[in-house]
């Protein structure tokens, strides 16, 4: 157990070491939040979205929880929970992966290439599939509404109360 402990340690400090802002719950080494920035080229450019991030006991060996804590308009993302609809996360973790992954790599890829074939947000993959536009639009309007930088607090503490996150929101999904 020992080992485990130190490598989840190890991750959460070079994830705190690089260009992302990590807050940490109640002092807790197994549950924090992570400030991520749309990517670049993408829809969700300029947001900032509040992620919140669960480490399982068997961490690394069993994949973290990732769940959007400020809203987001995204066909695999779920729009009332923030839970994530990644297979990488989800059915293909592995031990090799680590948290800055999940954010240098997991993620961008994720809003960058939605996959609106498989939704866990059915209108938005309808949407996308159906009306480009104005998929492009909603999430245009959404990063605005949701996702400033300047605001980056703002309207969270709200949706916190509301959508209190567990590991058993996740284990409901094949994802």
């Amino acid at each position: 157990m020992a080992s485990l402990n130190k490598r989840r340690d190890t991750d959460l400090l070079k994830l705190m070491m690089s260009d992302f802002q990590v807050e940490m719950i109640n002092d807790s080494l197994h549950e924090f939040f992570v400030h991520f920035h749309g990517p670049s080229d993408s829809l969700y450019q300029g947001g900032v979205w509040k992620i919140r991030v669960g480490l399982p006991d068997a961490y690394p060996y069993v994949s973290p929880s990732i769940a959007f804590v400020n809203k987001i308009y995204h066909p695999n993302v779920d729009e009332r929970s923030g839970s994530v609809c990644l297979d990488v996360i989800k059915q293909a973790w592995s031990p090799m992966y680590d948290l800055v992954n999940v954010f240098e790599v997991f993620l961008p890829q994720l809003l960058l290439y939605p996959n609106p074939s498989d939704p866990l947000n059915r209108e938005a993959g309808a949407l996308m599939m159906e009306d480009s536009d104005a998929y492009e639009q909603t999430v245009k309007e959404y990063c605005q509404a949701y996702a400033k930088a300047e605001d980056g607090e703002a309207g969270l503490e709200a949706k916190l109360s509301d959508n209190e996150f567990s590991e058993d929101d996740d284990s409901d999904s094949d994802y």
